[in-house]
């Protein structure tokens, strides 16, 4: 009777037994030795974690000896693979595994050993559990530990988590910027003033003053001037523009207009067809008054240098200053310092040790060459900001395959001409070609080549933000991003099929001529996870960068809503009800590179809505016994009213717990504003401690709580994950262990929905 009894209750615990029946242990051990072997057989289909599996990660097996203390532990070589859940390599065992543990002194004659460890397959973990493992005094002879077995500390230490830092978006602008200076040296404006002003210094020693120090001070002066004179244009821009003024510098027509004329200009005086010089005049005065030596004539040979190489750094500096001032007010400044600087640096070492200036090749037909390579790239780079102000006004003449086909013509010519088959300037008759323009020829026509796929439909990477975006239902990029549904400049209309579809709207201020715009749209959103994302929700464009007063009422609702014109700006919204207010759930300034970033804003969770009254019910919402909060305060299941609950039972050690999470952040997306809550319970033993640092590298866009054995008992949960749906009054619909599928979950919760 009493076995009759106590059957429900065994036959209850038998998940949760077998769970734990993974690794079967044993122990051996000989009398009055000091050496304990600890071995562990693991069914098949499942594996077990190392005692050096790095951290944070998988849980490490832990070896600790009952009523005692171990000197050491040995573990045989572990298996190491990458593991893509946790974004790190671990280590493993299976099928078995022999540790080795080595006592201080001679152990008692009943040693117990207490393995603490976590196993999983490919579908389930189970939570660390401890076992306790007597220790056989079977051994006949000395237990001897295999020399490849690698020693472990008795308490070994979690490896920290290595994180490269940061490399913010203003180092990489500045150190472009530099490089730009280094670069403009090799023109051939700058190259020939080498000499000259190296002559300069020389003449300006004194008598009685180290040539050193007097090297020293006249160099940095001349660099000075130099910067100065760079700075102060960056200074003009700005105060000129204003704030906004800057922001939209790279869209305005007219400015673009000006580039493009200036660039031309360059371009065709490069290629030979007209000499630009500073009036004579004016470089005659300055070079005299520099001649009067001191301090200001050191200062004026700067501003003078500069004057003269204007006409070759010109090109350099146009696309430094537009991509400057999309930055805020301090870039234009700092950039063109930036800029400065690697144009004089050069020079100042030169300064200190003249007689380098030797070891510098010498102006000649190289030189001629390099000016006329450069006439075509900015010629090229002149189209681009021609075709800007065709997508600003929409003419659509410069289309994307008409800019394409200009490019492979430009750069082809380039790389032609180094190969000798077009004579220009630099280039003679049956010369022989070297190797250096050998291979910069081919490296032009090969750029050139790369961009013909991108005329049929291929997609261009980095590129993409340089050339004008494809036609509207050409068929660019099938199945990507590209082929998104979106609405243009329809916000009214984006909130209305966003309510029948109950759905979200991704709002997208962008602009015709926004270089990150474009390759936002083409780089990222074609990515699949979050192309997926986006196709359950409704997009809308909203221009703000051309002068018809549909995109100058886009940008008072940016500026008056969001305080900003910046693009490209990202907003979702929450629909609502009809005859509600729409609600801002998120926003996402500027182009990031980082998908799980872009990934975590797409996931937000909106507000919670106002639910109607719940019907009555004979049950209550699902209760979590002893579930809190992160913060220690208990999980109120009154909040749960009327909702289907999705309880998602985890851990952060949990490799397809972690796979899931994707996954229960969309579902909470897309189906919260129709009554659906997804709760995440950890059962990890650390709690809160475990669980924070976690979710600010992996984002969990729904509630998430903790439990313990409570909760495990309540719901049987023995191997993780374990996933239940709820209906509105509380019941339990489906229940689902291991990694599940999306489609099985989602596919439960909507016909409860």
């Amino acid at each position: 009777m009493r076995f009759v009894f106590g059957l429900p209750l065994i036959v209850a615990a038998l998940p949760l037994m077998a769970a734990t029946d993974h690794v079967h242990w044993s122990a051996a051990a000989r009398a009055g030795d000091s050496v304990v072997k600890l071995t562990a057989a693991i069914d098949p289909g499942w594996h077990l974690y190392s005692l050096t599996t790095p951290q944070p990660g998988p849980v490490p097996t832990r070896i600790a000896v009952r009523d005692g203390t171990a000197e050491a532990i040995f573990q045989q070589p572990p298996k190491v693979e990458f593991d893509e859940a946790f974004g790190r390599n671990t280590e493993t065992y299976t099928e078995s595994a022999t540790f080795y543990v080595r006592m201080g002194s001679p152990h008692p004659a009943q040693i117990a050993l207490l393995p603490r460890y976590q196993v999983c397959s490919g579908t389930s973990c189970i939570p660390p559990v401890t076992r306790t493992v007597e220790a056989s005094s079977s051994a006949e002879s000395a237990i001897v530990i295999p020399a490849d077995y690698v020693r472990v500390a008795a308490h070994p230490p979690a490896t920290p988590n290595q994180s490269s830092a940061n490399q913010g978006g203003g180092l990489l602008f500045l150190l472009t910027a530099f490089g730009f200076g280094l670069a403009a040296i090799f023109t051939p404006c700058v190259f020939p003033m080498i000499p000259i002003t190296v002559s300069f210094f020389l003449n300006q020693q004194k008598d009685g003053v180290p040539a050193r120090g007097e090297a020293l001070k006249q160099a940095t002066l001349f660099c000075l001037g130099i910067i100065v004179l760079f700075s102060a244009m960056g200074v003009a821009v700005t105060a000129l523009l204003g704030p906004f003024g800057v922001v939209q510098l790279g869209s305005n027509a007219w400015v673009n207009g000006l580039i493009v004329l200036v660039f031309v200009i360059f371009g065709l005086s490069l290629l030979g067809a007209f000499e630009i010089t500073i009036p004579s005049g004016i470089l005659n005065r300055m070079d005299s008054a520099s001649r009067n030596g001191g301090t200001a004539g050191t200062l004026l040979m700067g501003l003078t240098f500069s004057l003269a190489s204007f006409a070759c750094v010109g090109p350099f500096v146009g696309p430094l200053l537009a991509a400057s001032v999309t930055g805020g007010l301090w870039r234009p400044l700092v950039g063109m310092a930036s800029f400065a600087a690697g144009l004089a640096l050069p020079f100042f070492g030169l300064a200190l040790f003249p007689s380098y200036l030797k070891k510098l090749p010498r102006s000649g037909g190289w030189l001629a060459r390099v000016k006329v390579v450069m006439g075509f790239v900015i010629l090229a780079a002149a189209l681009k900001y021609l075709a800007a102000i065709d997508q600003v006004l929409q003419w659509n003449v410069i289309t994307r395959d008409r800019f394409l086909a200009a490019w492979v013509v430009l750069f082809s010519m380039a790389g032609l001409y180094l190969l000798g088959f077009l004579q220009l300037e630099g280039v003679k008759r049956d010369e022989t070609v070297g190797i250096g323009r050998l291979l910069s020829g081919m490296a032009l026509v090969i750029f050139a080549i790369s961009l013909v796929p991108g005329m049929f439909g291929g997609t261009l990477g980095e590129l993409e933000g340089f050339v004008p975006p494809p036609a509207a239902g050409s068929g660019f990029g099938s199945g990507s991003g590209t082929q998104l549904a979106w609405l243009k400049n329809d916000f009214d209309g984006a909130i209305q099929k966003a309510r029948a579809a109950h759905q979200r709207v991704l709002v997208n201020f962008t602009g015709y001529a926004c270089t990150n715009c474009h390759w936002m749209k083409q780089n990222m959103f074609t990515k699949p996870e979050i192309a997926s994302l986006l196709h359950d929700m409704v997009l809308v464009d909203l221009y703000t960068d051309a002068d018809d007063p549909i995109s100058q009422a886009n940008q008072r609702l940016e500026e008056a809503k969001f305080k900003t014109i910046a693009i490209p700006y990202y907003v979702i919204y929450d629909p609502g009800a009809a005859g509600s207010e729409p609600q801002v759930v998120a926003t996402f300034p500027g182009l990031t590179r980082d998908a799980q970033e872009y990934i975590a804003f797409l996931n937000t969770p909106s507000a919670p809505a106002v639910q109607p009254a719940a019907p009555v019910t004979t049950q209550a919402a699902p209760a979590f016994p002893g579930a809190r909060t992160l913060t220690g305060a208990a999980l109120d299941p009154a909040k749960l009213d009327g909702k289907v609950v999705v309880a998602n039972f985890w851990a952060t050690w949990c490799v397809p717990c972690r796979q899931e999470i994707p996954e229960f952040n969309k579902l909470q997306a897309s189906l919260g504003t129709r009554g659906l809550e997804v709760v995440g319970i950890s059962l990890d033993e650390d709690g809160a401690d475990a669980v924070k640092p976690f979710l600010d590298k992996h984002p969990m866009n729904y509630t998430v709580g903790l439990a313990g054995d409570a909760a495990k008992e309540a719901f049987k949960i023995g191997e993780l994950p374990v996933t239940l749906v709820f209906d509105r009054s509380g019941r339990i619909v489906d229940r689902f262990e291991g990694f599940t599928t999306p489609d099985k979950i989602r596919g439960a919760v909507e016909k409860v929905l």
